[in-house]
């Protein structure tokens, strides 16, 4: 052999190791190593999956702390995909916390710290202009799901710019792991249109584009050409859009959801993750979801989500659509959202008249819990210790069992923690929280249980629009697949696949019923799952 055909064989070889969908690592078979020129390259021992998962594990478990092991799983993602999804599925209630919530919020926040590999795309402003040509690599034939970010709304931490990545690669390991969409069919993108948080712009570290942010009509440009980029590019791909600040939430979701098949996750995902979780906590109350009063706190993109599909359930069980929506106050900042105060249209639809509130002592949380006496409160205000012990008692005292869902994210910014929930109200509420805080019956209302399927099921079905309808059915699948009884209000996250092709199921037949789905009542059947094993 020449030196030149010795040299192309290992380049070769060295390429296959580089890439974490071929690589196996130590799992290369000896004829593997043969025919490909791995030895050498690779230690002599012959490992299997199995081994490398629990060699993994023991290396991970030595850790200090979550955030070590979030950046240690981030770097085997980067190296050996199959491995990374193995150990993943090996144990997802150990797994979920350490690649997504809560610890990716301090992985967004480091995230140039702990950068290494490329992973996913950055269109940054500056490169406006190059957008249909990055799209264009050839790797990138086989995209089928794409979740975006442009950092500026980042669970409950506000501007991370760049390090708003960690969202969407974390959203779809989740989407591979859960609805078993394959890792070489998914792509994070993150829109870098700069940042207004001066720390990441003075940071030496910095990854992202050093500049406030891009704002008004240059920011919708940019953001049309994005669309229309990943239109042409990949017309039946599924779009999900995260972690967009409130008012570009809305604005982005309805400008484009009849153009490409997309969902906002904040809104319209926590809203279907939220409303399954309440439809079996009112199962077990024992009264009917038309009795419900509802409080929301935070009156943003994710409760007026929550507060939209809400109505829609209590609709399609018969309540007439205003009596629907008159059972659900909201309340933000400033206190209960009242008429000529409304921002934007979905708080206008809740907003109350002053008549309504004439002889209150005023319109602060504590005394629309003593006026409304609510049956359900829910929060995504991000605010920690919004939900008072004079708030929880006053509520506990007029309902049998309170249904309380603290939602926000992380564990820092949560409205209150559910051992003073239980606490306060004497063990009778219903709690869901958004991140998982390890107190038994406590529900984590995580929105893994939802956009997995969601996303499979309008792949599934062929889908050109993702409907309000096709997010209901999700709901009301979740809810079918919780426990009626014991402590447990939503399912083990052991079952996170058989609830994802539940709901997928769901939404495939929604679509094809209401005219969302390429063929008319005919809901086809949902794919194998991708399972990680090397080939």
């Amino acid at each position: 052999m020449s030196p030149r055909e010795y040299s192309m064989i290992h380049a070769a070889a060295r390429a296959l190791l580089a890439d974490p969908l071929t690589n196996k690592g130590t799992a290369f078979t000896e004829q593997e190593r043969d025919r490909f020129g791995l030895h050498g390259l690779l230690p002599p021992h012959i490992g299997t999956l199995d081994s490398q998962i629990d060699r993994r594990r023991r290396a991970l478990e030595a850790l200090p702390d979550d955030f070590h092991r979030y950046a240690f799983l981030r770097e085997l993602q980067d190296t050996n995909e199959v491995l990374f999804q193995a150990l993943v599925q090996s144990d997802l209630p150990r797994m979920l916390p350490l690649v997504y919530t809560p610890t990716v919020g301090e992985g967004c926040q480091r995230f140039s710290e702990i950068w290494r590999r490329p992973r996913g795309l950055f269109l940054s402003w500056p490169n406006r202009g190059r957008i249909a040509d990055i799209l264009s690599d050839p790797a990138l034939d086989r995209v089928k799901v794409i979740v975006v970010s442009d950092g500026e709304r980042i669970l409950g931490l506000g501007d991370q710019g760049a390090g708003g990545m960690g969202i969407p690669i974390g959203k779809l390991a989740l989407y591979t792991a859960c609805a078993g969409i394959h890792p070489g069919e998914v792509l994070p993108i993150l829109l870098d249109v700069g940042t207004d948080n001066p720390k990441l712009r003075d940071d030496p570290l910095y990854v992202g584009w050093r500049h406030a942010r891009v704002r008004g009509d240059d920011y919708d440009a940019f953001v049309e050409d994005f669309v229309a980029a990943v239109a042409a590019r990949w017309p039946n791909v599924l779009l999900q859009w995260e972690d967009f600040a409130g008012a570009n939430a809305y604005r982005l979701l309805h400008r484009y959801r009849d153009r490409l098949l997309c969902f906002n996750d904040d809104i319209q995902g926590t809203a279907a993750t939220a409303v399954g979780a309440l439809l079996a906590a009112v199962a077990r109350t024992g009264r009917a979801l038309a009795e419900q009063r509802v409080v929301i706190v935070g009156a943003g993109a994710a409760g007026m989500g929550i507060a939209d599909l809400l109505i829609d359930a209590m609709v399609a069980d018969g309540t007439a659509r205003e009596v629907a929506t008159r059972a659900i106050w909201a309340v933000d900042r400033d206190g209960l959202v009242m008429r000529g105060s409304a921002s934007g249209e979905a708080q206008a639809s809740l907003a109350r008249d002053p008549h309504e509130v004439a002889g209150w002592s005023g319109t602060g949380l504590d005394q629309v819990v003593a006026q409304v006496k609510p049956t359900i409160l829910i929060g995504t205000s991000g605010q920690p210790g919004a939900f008072g012990e004079s708030v929880v008692r006053a509520m506990a005292a007029g309902v049998e069992r309170p249904i309380i869902f603290p939602l926000s994210n992380p564990v820092s910014h949560c409205e209150a923690h559910p051992d003073d929930l239980l606490a306060w109200t004497d063990g009778k509420a219903i709690v869901g929280t958004g991140s998982p805080f390890g107190v038994a019956g406590v529900a984590q209302v995580n929105n893994v249980y939802i956009f997995p399927g969601v996303g499979l099921g309008a792949l599934a079905s062929g889908a050109h629009r993702v409907s309000d309808g096709m997010f209901l059915a999700a709901a009301r699948a979740l809810a079918a697949a919780c426990p009626t009884q014991g402590a447990d209000l939503l399912p083990p996250l052991t079952r996170l696949r058989d609830t994802a092709r539940g709901v997928a199921q769901a939404v495939a037949a929604a679509a094809a019923a209401d005219g969302s789905a390429l063929h008319r009542n005919a809901p086809p059947a949902v794919p194998a799952m991708w399972e990680p094993a090397y080939s």
